[in-house]
């Protein structure tokens, strides 16, 4: 039945085809811009991205807005990824953003509007939980771009108002639908990288961001703790990192632990970054929380490939999940992420690696 869709246009080709489903669909579309970032910095939310999504809405016919949210980013995004990193953690930004700001923010804003459903170009699909009927996430049907791992945090009240209308098409389909309907970015470049972060430096952004005195320099030890270089802040480093250590000669070494409280970098081989497990906080289950011993897999980083697990114990918002087999590092302040099958159970932020 059609009903009026508010549409998050990233000035992009997902959200773009995304859009031209909804019209497709007989949906009254109104497309809306968040403008994330005030001044120079970081590669969203330009210009030229505004102007490429209201491009598309006016081949498409539908009304197009620009809504300033970077107050909101700011505070729910930007300071959470600086204080993470100086705490020790690599935090996932788009996870947050996702949840407070792309459907939360804008989520208010389409209700405003007296809209029905939210409409994104995020590669994932709802689908039915077998057991209770409700909305689950599920994956999207192209592994290669699924990102159902960004989207843990969102409950059944949210995904009942939202549609990812590519969720079912590969990127290639979608590039292809695009330059049918003539849309102007259907060979537009996508970016990877953190869209805030000028060139990819975070170490540099959280410099930039950060209060002098926060900035912890101090020892990188190895596996005997002796000190073997000295570093400027604990922000430029993340566990499991190799490149940039400054140490030299010998065999390699990767980051395998940071200690904020000392501004201590431990760095060791790469069979000492192995880890039999993990524990997670603040974790949201879809539905009921499963019973310990349930079966799962588990995305421990966007890309990496699902390991088998089981839950050993759960309490008070956290997990504690121990691998079939010692699986890869494990990185605080990235998201764990628990599948069974395509269907997301639920997810939540890695506090340590079991060893």
């Amino acid at each position: 039945m059609a009903e009026r869709v508010v549409v998050a246009m990233s000035g992009g080709v997902d959200s773009a085809v995304a859009a031209a489903r909804c019209v497709a669909a007989g949906d009254e579309v109104i497309g809306i811009s968040l403008r994330l970032l005030r001044g120079a910095g970081g590669h969203c939310c330009s210009l030229d991205d505004f102007r490429d999504a209201q491009a598309v809405a006016d081949r498409l016919g539908f009304p197009h807005y620009v809504i300033d949210a970077a107050e909101t980013f700011a505070e729910r995004v930007v300071a959470p990824f600086v204080a993470e990193y100086l705490a020790g953690r690599t935090p996932n930004p788009c996870a947050r953003c996702n949840e407070h700001v792309k459907f939360g923010l804008l989520w208010q804003r389409a209700r405003e509007l007296g809209a029905a459903r939210l409409a994104t170009g995020h590669y994932a699909r709802i689908g039915a939980d077998p057991a209770t009927g409700a909305p689950r996430l599920r994956m999207a049907a192209d592994a290669a771009k699924d990102q159902s791992y960004f989207l843990f945090a969102l409950g059944e009240a949210e995904l009942s108002r939202t549609s990812f209308p590519v969720g079912e098409l590969t990127k290639a389909d979608v590039r292809a639908e695009a330059e049918a309907l003539g849309l102007p970015v259907a060979a537009k470049p996508e970016s990877m990288e953190v869209c805030f972060v000028p060139d990819g430096d975070a170490a540099a952004f959280v410099a930039a961001h950060a209060k002098p005195e926060a900035l912890r320099p101090g020892a990188i030890v190895d596996e005997a703790g002796r000190e073997v270089a000295r570093h400027e802040g604990i922000h430029g480093f993340t566990v499991g990192q190799r490149r940039g250590l400054g140490v030299a000669g010998g065999a390699r070494r990767y980051v395998t632990a940071l200690d904020a409280a000392t501004g201590t970098v431990r760095i060791g081989d790469a069979t000492s970054l192995r880890a039999r497990g993990l524990v997670a906080r603040d974790v949201s289950w879809a539905g009921a929380t499963p019973a310990d011993g349930t079966a799962l897999a588990v995305r421990i980083r966007h890309r990496h490939g699902l390991v088998p697990a089981r839950l050993a114990e759960t309490a008070s918002g956290s997990a504690r999940v121990v691998f079939d087999e010692v699986g890869p590092a494990v990185t605080p302040g990235q998201a764990a992420v628990f599948y069974r099958g395509d269907l997301v159970l639920g997810g939540g932020w890695i506090v340590e690696g079991l060893s």
